[in-house]
């Protein structure tokens, strides 16, 4: 809960973006005033920059529990998936199975993939409790051509946690190659998909800044660079690395290490925002509350609202959370993780919300009485 102005705010949006620590402002403060020159130099000013670009990729190798010769940084989640997919669909031909819930970031390049002729993509069947159906994804698995399988770890919407020891398994079975996009798992104790092939992540949803992110690539992968024009990150990432970013990144890291129990132990902060709710709009229902989730998400949907307006109504009342993931914002389409799960009516009329390390029971009180104020002045449409 914050204050200025004497205005008291609460967020609930950390799906969105993270408030970045201040060991992570203090790191690249530093950095910018002893670190800013060109990693690629090989003089000591370049010798400094590449020391936190390194000192990053360590941190990010200690968190993926995997060798630092396998990090890859990227400017973000969104640039590691788009280097996982075109990697694979590198050669054009064969089969990439995923699903409709996934971020844009990967169903957009599966769409593109296939307008460009580089794929056929196979869009597999979703549970109704927000998972995937393991048995339409054995099907795909076995259509002749499948070259990659790729799966949200946590879904950014809803918090479902997708059954990645069962997606890889089947995977390794029909010898397919696996993706993982981990940006919402890294850090909150739930499987991040560490037998993957590739799995990315961002430092701006581990509580470090925006601008710079990771592919984590299993040794032996074959992985192809999106854009051409320099050498750095051993020719698949070309373009000058953000010394300052690094630090940041590296920090952030370091503390996401220690950071599932803070995230586990939100499930009762959570937990009670969503019976709060639930109570004030009694026709209200969570999605995906069947299945497991991470501990700090829910989507709710309010029949009667559009879920656009509620999010401006609590926003006046100074609670802060969204319609649904923040790269589908400002669109006029309903969120496609809800219609895959079945549940078209709901598509338009959810509100995220989401938790982090910070939130406390006071955060869900002020949140709850902001609702009741929002939700007692409306009539069902």
């Amino acid at each position: 809960m914050t204050s200025a102005a004497g205005v008291t705010r609460v967020y609930l949006d950390w799906n969105a973006t993270t408030p970045p620590l201040p060991e992570v402002v203090e790191a690249m403060s530093a950095a910018a005033r002893e670190a800013w020159g060109n990693p690629s130099s090989t003089h000591a000013s370049g010798r400094l920059a590449r020391a936190r670009i390194e000192e990053a990729r360590e941190a990010v190798a200690k968190l993926a529990s995997s060798d630092p010769r396998d990090v890859i940084l990227t400017s973000s989640g969104t640039e590691a998936n788009n280097l996982a997919l075109r990697s694979a669909f590198h050669e054009p031909g064969g089969r990439l199975v995923t699903s409709r819930m996934e971020h844009p970031s990967v169903a957009r390049v599966a769409e593109l993939l296939e307008r460009e002729g580089r794929a056929t993509v196979r869009w597999v069947a979703v549970r109704p409790d927000g998972t995937l159906d393991l048995d339409d994804l054995a099907r795909a698995l076995s259509e002749e051509g499948v070259r990659l399988v790729t799966a949200q770890a946590v879904n950014s919407e809803t918090g479902v946690v997708q059954p990645l020891p069962d997606i890889v398994t089947l995977a390794r079975r029909a010898g397919v190659r696996v993706h993982v996009d981990a940006v919402q798992a890294f850090g909150r104790g739930v499987d991040a998909g560490p037998e993957a092939d590739t799995r990315s992540l961002t430092a701006h949803k581990i509580r470090g800044p925006k601008s710079i992110g990771a592919l984590i690539a299993r040794p032996g992968t074959p992985l192809h660079p999106v854009l051409v024009g320099g050498s750095q990150e051993r020719g698949l990432r070309p373009g000058t690395v953000d010394p300052v970013a690094a630090a940041g990144l590296a920090a952030a890291a370091r503390h996401a290490l220690g950071s599932p129990a803070r995230w586990q132990a939100l499930a009762p902060v959570r937990d009670a925002l969503e019976k709060g709710l639930c109570e004030l709009w009694p026709r209200a229902r969570i999605h995906g509350a069947s299945a497991r989730r991470a501990p700090h998400v829910t989507s709710i949907a309010f029949p009667g609202w559009q879920g656009s307006e509620l999010v401006a109504a609590l926003d006046l009342e100074g609670v802060e959370a969204s319609a649904g993931s923040a790269c589908s914002a400002g669109t006029a389409e309903p969120s496609p993780v809800l219609v895959a799960m079945g549940d078209a009516e709901a598509a338009r009329a959810s509100v995220r919300f989401s938790l982090g390390e910070d939130t406390r029971f006071e955060d869900v009180e002020f949140a709850l009485r902001a609702a009741q104020k929002v939700l007692a002045r409306t009539f069902v449409r």
